[in-house]
């Protein structure tokens, strides 16, 4: 059945909505069967500021997708991120009843429950809590509690919360488009799904997801989400900041960026030049590519700056094995990975969603422009934590030993039978006596 199962996931960010239609194949990858995009002029840094732009946009991305797909969407995955964005550990505990009796995973899934009720500012509505590490009668440092024995089961749990407006306009944006959101999902955690192997995050590896309007951080250790933090500048500052400085139009300055700008201004050549046509008859615009460099590195040394300090703030700065990947439509910026390594000192990679995927029509699809929403499409097939995960096969596999055991009972089979041999012999004694 799960190669049934069709995902739809819906990114709704700064530069583009994209939608991407989805199923496992038979060897368990991600096969794109479509997938829509269009421009999004009414999210600023991760925020729906135009609800009329913004539902035109996700209806011209669904369709386009629904078309190439031949599925008719109704249900999507949908994406949130945005400077709101707040993450927190929190510590809940819960009593059980008896010493005896083992950990089960209902006393987990009540203790996580619990926390949804924990008080935030107004304002804000809790969107994940992931546990982190648990302790049974005061042993600490467990990963998976289930089974032990112990009356006190506490838990550190990492809680990420959003502003209620935030989520009241997405959620308003997607129903206009005539969608149901299935799940609300944070981006760099769906991002995290498409670009990390399961041996990064043992071993500790940061995610940097560099979109349009936000840089997303995750940072994990031990297969556990340790934090998430949300930067307010993404790729259209550097847009603007070429704009600005080189005194360009928008449109001029993004293909400068994507075509000839580097990470690093020293490895651009000083003789290079581009020309740029000038406006109205006007006369070119000579342009030097290492101007244009030493501009997009001025900004990436700041953004990288940020994101360096929330691993720092993390605590697990010297834990990070995996170094650190970097992923979204900036990542492509040419020297970017060496500029990071440099920066932080630690290894870097550049992050592509090709870590589930299967045998695609699209190959663009590849790109690390589409982690998030290629991620967005696994989440609805994988959990975000992997525990989460064994725990629904556990109570699946009970569930079968339920309903074999009440079919092997022969003595339940034995005297079911004697009484539905004496309803039937009851019935017919009064059908006799009605036709007298």
């Amino acid at each position: 059945m799960e190669n049934e199962k069709i995902i739809v996931g819906l990114d709704i960010g700064t530069t583009k909505i994209c939608a991407i239609v989805g199923r496992k194949n038979e060897f368990g990858k991600l096969e794109v069967l479509g997938m829509g995009k269009a421009e999004s002029e009414g999210v600023i840094k991760g925020i729906v500021t135009n609800i009329d732009k913004t539902v035109f946009a996700i209806e011209k991305a669904i369709k386009e997708a629904s078309e190439m797909s031949g599925i008719d969407i109704g249900v999507v995955n949908v994406g949130i991120a945005g400077q709101h964005i707040r993450s927190s550990i929190h510590h809940g505990s819960i009593t059980r009843m008896s010493k005896e009796d083992e950990v089960s995973i209902e006393d987990v899934n009540r203790l996580t429950e619990d926390m949804y009720r924990i008080v935030i500012p107004p304002g804000s509505e809790i969107i994940h809590v992931m546990p982190q590490d648990y302790s049974v009668d005061y042993e600490e440092g467990i990963k998976d509690p289930v089974g032990m024995s112990g009356v006190k089961l506490e838990a550190d749990f990492h809680i990420i919360t959003a502003q209620t407006s935030a989520i009241n306009n997405i959620n308003k944006c997607v129903r206009r488009a005539g969608l149901e959101i299935q799940d609300l999902i944070l981006e760099p955690l769906a991002s995290s799904l498409a670009v990390l192997s399961e041996e990064e995050k043992e071993a500790g590896v940061c995610l940097i997801d560099i979109g349009g309007g936000t840089t997303d951080i995750a940072v994990f250790h031990d297969s556990i989400i340790r934090h998430t933090a949300v930067i307010p500048f993404g790729g259209n500052i550097l847009t603007s900041d070429i704009q600005h400085g080189l005194m360009v139009m928008a449109k001029q300055a993004e293909q400068l960026k994507t075509r000839f700008g580097k990470a690093i201004a020293e490895e651009a050549s000083p003789n290079e030049i581009v020309s740029i046509p000038g406006i109205r008859n006007r006369t070119a615009k000579e342009i030097s590519v290492k101007n244009l460099s030493s501009i997009i590195q001025a900004r990436m040394e700041e953004i990288i700056e940020m994101a360096h300090t929330e691993i720092i703030n993390s605590g697990y700065e010297n834990r990070l094995a995996g170094g650190i990947v970097i992923t979204g439509g900036g990542s492509q910026l040419s020297c970017l990975k060496q500029l990071v390594e440099y920066m932080t000192g630690m290894d870097a990679r550049i992050g592509y969603p090709n870590e589930h995927l299967g045998k695609s029509k699209m190959e663009v699809v590849k790109s690390p422009m589409y982690a998030t929403s290629v991620g967005l499409v696994l989440s609805g097939f994988r959990s975000l934590d992997e525990r989460t995960e064994r725990y629904k096969e556990a109570k699946g596999a009970q569930k079968v030993v339920k309903v074999k055991k009440e079919k092997l009972n022969p003595a339940s089979d034995f005297f079911s039978n004697i009484l539905n041999k004496t309803k039937g012999l009851l019935i017919d004694d009064l059908d006799g006596k009605n036709e007298y």
